[in-house]
Order: structure tokens, then C-alpha cells, then sequence
């Protein structure tokens, strides 16, 4: 476990110290910024009420975990595996007394409290943000809600990043991985379009999960179903993953 705690910080303060994973920090703060100036002139200049502060989060949110998040989870995989690959610092990390799984699973730990941490950023913005503007429409009750949204968000994107990883792992060229990344990303969002039907049992679907939890009657069957549905994509993405890795000669 002391092996592994020491890989993992290892991990972040590598995450930590590249420029891409401020980079997201700081576009996805910006659509805070954006997104109510373009309430305020709504509403200054239709006379239209706008959204309150307890919606403006939920419209930021619906925003990046479809667009910039997953983005920026495919640019830091990417990184992480691809990058240091192509740089020969991943060579240098497995000649350390650690083993490849806890390496591999370090940096999936290290990705997951990448999103994590632009999610929690991402809430305490977006609801300040929404206090500034329409302080008296928050209620305790939208509070919690906004808390439960912004965290089981964060199991569609981890899944998502590791299909990414997989990727990562199939293709050595990361600029290769990233189009295939955004292709497939692409592809399943029309493939959910055509499809209806069966738009639930794509992982892109997955990425809107938080509304269920916001139902007024709670639907059980529908979270379970979702939920199975990431474990048993994230299982096979982390075990395909893993086993592309363990048998890559660097």
C-alpha cells in the first residue's frame, strides 16, 4: 500500500505540473465567466429572468462533462501514458521497485483526482457565481442537489478516460490516440442520436447520468441499470487497458 500511495503522488505532482491540466482548470472557469455574462445581457436586454443559482451549475455542468472535461480527460491520458512514452520517462518510472499494475493503476488514480478536482473547482465557481447574480433563489434543498450532481459525474468521465487509456495503450503516437479519441467520441454521440433507443447503452449516454439523480421520484431501476452499465465498460476498459501495458516493451 506504501508502494502505491508513493506512485500515486508521484502521479499528481507530474499531473499537477502540466500545462494542459491548468489549461482545462482555466477554460472550464472561463465558462463560468461566459455563461453569465451571456444570462446578464439575456436578461438586460430582453427583460428575461435568466436561470436562477441553484440552475446556472447544472447549465455548466451539462456543458463540460459533454464537452470540455472529456476533452481534457483524453489530452491528460494521453499524457500520462502516450506522452511519457514517447519521452522515455515512463521507462524510468518501471525501473523503480514497483510493479506495472500499481504504476497503471497510480496513474488512472492520479486522472480520476484530476476530474475530480475540476469538478469540485467547477461547483464552488459556478454556485458563487449564481449567488452573485440571484443570491435569494438558492435553496439548502438545490444545494445537496448541486453537491450529488457534481459527484456522480465523476464516474461517467472516469470511465470514459479509460477507454481513453485503452487507446492510449493500442496506438504508441498520442497525436493518433487523440483524433481517435475525438472520432469515437463523435461517433458514439450520433450513433446515440440515430439509435434512441438504445443511446443508453453507449458510454457517451452515461455522461448525462446526474439528471436521473435529480428526478423527483427517485428511479432506482434506471440508476442500478447505469451504474452496471459504467462498471462493466470501466472493468473491461481497465482490464484491456492493463493488459496493453503490462506487455508493452519500452
Amino acid at each position: 500500500m506504501a508502494v502505491f500511495k508513493t506512485a500515486l503522488i508521484n502521479e499528481v505532482e507530474k499531473l499537477s505540473k502540466k500545462k494542459k491540466a491548468w489549461v482545462a482548470v482555466i477554460l472550464s472557469l472561463a465558462v463560468i465567466v461566459v455563461g453569465q455574462l451571456v444570462i446578464l445581457a439575456v436578461r438586460s436586454g430582453f427583460g428575461l429572468r435568466g436561470v436562477g443559482s441553484g440552475e446556472f451549475p447544472l447549465l455548466v455542468l451539462s456543458l463540460v462533462v459533454n464537452t470540455i472535461l472529456p476533452l481534457f480527460a483524453a489530452l491528460v491520458a494521453i499524457d500520462s501514458f502516450s506522452g511519457e512514452s514517447a519521452q522515455n520517462t515512463l521507462r524510468i518510472t518501471l525501473t523503480r521497485p514497483v510493479s506495472r499494475f500499481k504504476v497503471f493503476t497510480a496513474k488512472i488514480g492520479a486522472i480520476a483526482l484530476f476530474l475530480l478536482g475540476a469538478l469540485v473547482l467547477l461547483f464552488v465557481f459556478s454556485v458563487l457565481a449564481g449567488l452573485l447574480f440571484n443570491a435569494s433563489s438558492l435553496t439548502w434543498s438545490d444545494f445537496f442537489r448541486l453537491v450529488l450532481s457534481f459527484l456522480v459525474s465523476l464516474l461517467p468521465l472516469v470511465v470514459l478516460a479509460l477507454g481513453i487509456v485503452l487507446l492510449t495503450n493500442v496506438a504508441r503516437s498520442g497525436i493518433t490516440v487523440f483524433f481517435l479519441a475525438i472520432l469515437a467520441f463523435l461517433l458514439l454521440k450520433v450513433l446515440g442520436l440515430v439509435f434512441s433507443g438504445y443511446a443508453d447503452l453507449l458510454p457517451t449516454a452515461q455522461l448525462d447520468w446526474y439528471n436521473l439523480w435529480l428526478a423527483d421520484v427517485f428511479p432506482v431501476a434506471a440508476v442500478v441499470r447505469q451504474f452496471l452499465l459504467m462498471l462493466g465498460y470501466g472493468v473491461m476498459f481497465f482490464v484491456a487497458g492493463f493488459y496493453l501495458f503490462d506487455q508493452k516493451e519500452l
